[in-house]
Order: structure tokens, then sequence, then C-alpha cells
């Protein structure tokens, strides 16, 4: 049986510290400077469809388990808030 690759994509990790919220009281700011009350609030209510979801997701997830070291080498590249 083969391991499974848990290694996260950086693809993924470079939208959450590149794009920014599209709309809502946090239009504007990059993903990964969004607090994570804010995301909490998204987890209660439900996330957004599609690729904003799934990006929002996995910031929550990130945020949750103390991850966000991931994010610190792309943000040093993109130092944009």
């Amino acid at each position: 049986m083969e391991p499974l690759d848990t290694a996260p994509d950086p693809q993924i990790l470079m939208q959450l510290v590149t794009m920014e919220m599209p709309f809502g009281k946090y239009k504007g700011r990059v993903l990964c400077y969004l607090p994570v009350s804010y995301l909490e609030w998204f987890q209660r209510k439900g996330f957004p469809p599609g690729k904003l979801g799934m990006l929002l997701t996995t910031l929550y997830v990130i945020k949750l388990n103390g991850l966000e070291q991931l994010l610190d080498p792309i943000k040093k590249m993109n130092p944009k808030k």
C-alpha cells in the first residue's frame, strides 16, 4: 500500500497569500490575513461554493490546527497585506 502524499499543494498556499477576499466585511484583505473569527463564522454559516470556498476551508483548517507557519515562506516572497 502506497503512503498518501500529505504535502500541501504549493499553488493553493500561494493563492492563500496573494488572493484578496472579493466581498463582505473584509473585502480587499488578503485571505491569509483574515481573522479566525471570520473563518469560524463561515464554518457555521457555510463556506461559499467553488474555488473561494475551498481556499477559505483550507485556511480555516490551517489556522485551526496552528499550521500558519506553512504560509510564512510565501508571505516573505509576497509581503502584501
